[in-house]
């Protein structure tokens, strides 16, 4: 292959780059996995004859997602045997972005993978039936059923309540405060009675293993966090939205990075999402 026939395939493919990334890692919740099918993507349109491709776009989008379903196949099996609870990466970005925040990907790891591909196509992407039937290969009607009991599965984890931007941040900022500061009093003000926290460290730094339940058990955790955080430091790095929630990251003592997601319902915290797992962090350092 020449230079100039893989500058022409880079010239089509990279504009369209950020949008196959939106799909991949919607479908996979993996930074890392999102990139390499991606690029797995691109060495394919190279290969391609792309005088006969009259989209582009489609036909990438076809591509990445029949690769992230193959990929979901290997991904479940990990997970199997993952420790404690799984959380997708964390993607932190200035804007809070709505069409599928942290609770909805959880809920999307229920769906089977053919499921999961026509709701994300469908209901989040905007496509249109025929398009998500010639993307995943089955016909039309058979993916209307799957987005249709993906959907149903999926309704709880819509947010009943938008927090605007300006607020989700400042939220976001007095929960550091009031977690850190053992201002406890504080601290039991912003929680929601069911609140929960779910700790995703892999196996490879300390996370309860098990999400913890209730307004009382989350107190009492935080209330020894809050000790620890006092004695050893931890610095606010950022505050934005993780993975469309408000949020921030945070550098702990042991000179790792975490983040934390806040769901707001009713203006009062109901959960919190902390990822440690480094593996899962890399991309945003």
């Amino acid at each position: 292959m020449t230079q100039a026939t893989q500058a022409d395939a880079a010239a089509s493919f990279d504009p369209l780059r950020p949008k196959l990334m939106r799909v991949a890692y919607r479908m996979l919740g993996s930074v890392a996995d999102a990139e390499d099918m991606v690029q797995e993507a691109f060495i394919r349109w190279m290969g391609a004859d792309r005088a006969e491709v009259r989209e582009p776009e489609a036909f990438l989008r076809r591509t990445v997602t029949r690769l992230c379903l193959d990929q979901l196949k290997s991904a479940r099996r990990q997970r199997e045997t993952y420790v404690g609870p799984w959380l997708p990466d964390p993607v932190v970005e200035e804007e809070e972005v709505e069409d599928v925040t942290l609770p909805l990907m959880l809920a999307l790891e229920r769906l089977s993978p053919l499921e999961r591909a026509a709701f994300l196509l469908h209901d989040v992407f905007g496509l249109g039936f025929e398009e998500v039937a010639a993307t995943i290969q089955r016909d039309a009607a058979a993916c209307r059923q799957l987005a249709a009991r993906a959907r149903t599965h999926v309704r709880e984890a819509r947010p009943r309540f938008h927090v605007e931007n300006e607020r989700g941040l400042e939220l976001a900022e007095a929960f550091f405060k009031a977690s850190r500061s053992g201002d406890m009093n504080a601290f039991g003000a912003m929680l929601a009675a069911d609140v929960s926290i779910h700790a995703d460290g892999g196996g490879k730094r300390s996370a309860a293993i098990m999400p913890i339940i209730g307004f009382d058990a989350v107190m009492k955790v935080h209330e020894k966090l809050a000790a620890l955080f006092r004695a050893n430091g931890s610095k606010l790095l950022r505050v934005g939205f993780v993975n469309g929630l408000p949020g921030f990251i945070t550098m702990e003592a042991d000179g790792e990075i975490q983040t934390t997601a806040l769901e707001i319902d009713g203006g009062k915290v109901a959960a919190i999402y902390v990822v440690r797992n480094p593996d899962k962090l890399r991309h945003l350092h």
